[in-house]
């Protein structure tokens, strides 16, 4: 028996991360030492205080009990002392909801907002799940924002048309680019959405991925912007748990209420154990500096991002050392499917960047999330292909 999808998934487009993976393994299997760094998955383990959390709070019996949907106190109370102390920014609880990965927060905040027809603002190129999850899935139109190298991977906000926008979609640092923002930027954002009563969805994942004391801004820290903001973050970056699924979003009450009611209607919140173990893990934040976890964690990253730019430079592919994200994007002079099946063949894997829209199309993204001897190895492999 055949089933037909429904229109809106019919919309999609092909996921090519799905296709790259399927041939990286097929690599794999023709016995291909394979160096993967493609995947934005940290390589590096949880703080030993955040097994340690885990541990203590899954052998309690009563935290295997449901959630809230909007998530538990002492979770939502976490964050808003997080949000205090690194950005110095008021959070009041009802402004906050827990999330299974930022993700679906991403997705689902369109679902209590879009109708049939309306436009939403998308970074192109940018996170297939802004396009694909949020707009075509909620029978909405996506309307690219260009992110040309010639402006630092912003979009300009003065050649947009506003008409019937619903969500303008932000991401700083930003993946796929690794682009960094200041408060003036932000600033102008947030002035748009409100001159045009847009929703804008601000994801700010890699905020404390940094280097060269770049500090990451909150949008929730410009003036106003709760009027029409709602800030996406995650533990996955910041405390290498990508696989524990769990993060959260905080701003406009109304944004969040909305996101709260679809999320009740869908799914019943991360387990009681890991917002437990989360809130712990937030906790370690005492001011607006990072914690000592974090800036070594950094610094192995730093160290593998200078080992990699170097090298692109000497072969002939200068690009932008990013002050955060721990991604490298790099002009690659050609297609960037055939550059990134040229990299398969000495066995190294990467993304290309047309599959974050037509904007990457000659670029590639590499990441560094892999220990610094493979890193090495495959600047190795790359000098001598070129």
């Amino acid at each position: 028996m055949n089933f037909e999808y429904a229109e809106r998934i019919k919309r999609l487009p092909p996921y090519l991360f799905a296709e790259m993976e399927k041939i990286q393994k097929e690599k794999k299997d023709q016995g291909i030492d394979l160096i993967s760094l493609s995947i934005g998955d940290p390589d590096l383990p949880p703080p030993d205080f955040v097994i340690d959390a885990l541990t203590k709070e899954i052998s309690n019996l009563k935290n295997h009990n449901y959630s809230f949907s909007q998530g538990e106190p002492i979770f939502r109370e976490a964050v808003s002392t997080w949000y205090k102390n690194r950005f110095n920014v008021d959070i009041e609880h009802d402004q906050v909801i827990a999330l299974l990965g930022s993700k679906e927060g991403l997705a689902n905040i369109a679902r209590a907002f879009v109708n049939p027809g309306d436009k939403i603002l998308v970074p192109d190129p940018a996170y297939p799940v802004y396009a694909n999850g949020s707009a075509i899935l909620c029978d909405g139109t996506a309307i690219p924002m260009p992110l040309l190298e010639d402006n630092n991977f912003q979009p300009d906000l003065d050649t947009i048309n506003p008409g019937n926008i619903r969500i303008m979609y932000l991401n700083y640092p930003n993946n796929p680019t690794a682009a960094t923002i200041d408060k003036n930027f932000l600033k102008q954002a947030v002035d748009f959405a409100k001159d045009n009563k847009i929703i804008l969805c601000y994801d700010n994942a890699y905020s404390e991925i940094t280097y060269d004391n770049y500090r990451a801004p909150s949008i929730l820290e410009i003036p106003g912007a709760d009027e029409v903001a709602i800030e996406f973050n995650s533990l996955s970056k910041t405390f290498n748990m990508t696989g524990d699924r769990i993060a959260f979003a905080a701003g406009n009450k109304q944004l969040i209420a909305g996101l709260t009611k679809i999320k009740s209607q869908i799914d019943s919140g991360p387990p009681v154990y890991t917002q437990k173990a989360a809130a712990t893990a937030l906790s370690i934040y005492k001011n607006r500096d990072l914690p000592e976890f974090l800036r070594k964690n950094n610094q192995t990253l730093q160290e593998r991002r200078d080992l990699l730019i170097n090298t692109l430079t000497k072969i002939g592919y200068p690009c932008k050392t990013p002050k955060a994200t721990f991604y490298v994007w790099v002009n690659c002079k050609e297609d960037s499917m055939k550059f990134a099946s040229k990299l398969l063949d000495i066995g190294i894997a990467v993304t290309p960047g047309i599959g974050f829209g037509k904007h990457g199309k000659g670029y590639i993204r590499i990441t560094f999330t892999q220990p610094k001897e493979r890193i090495q190895e495959a600047c190795n492999r790359l000098t001598q292909a070129f």
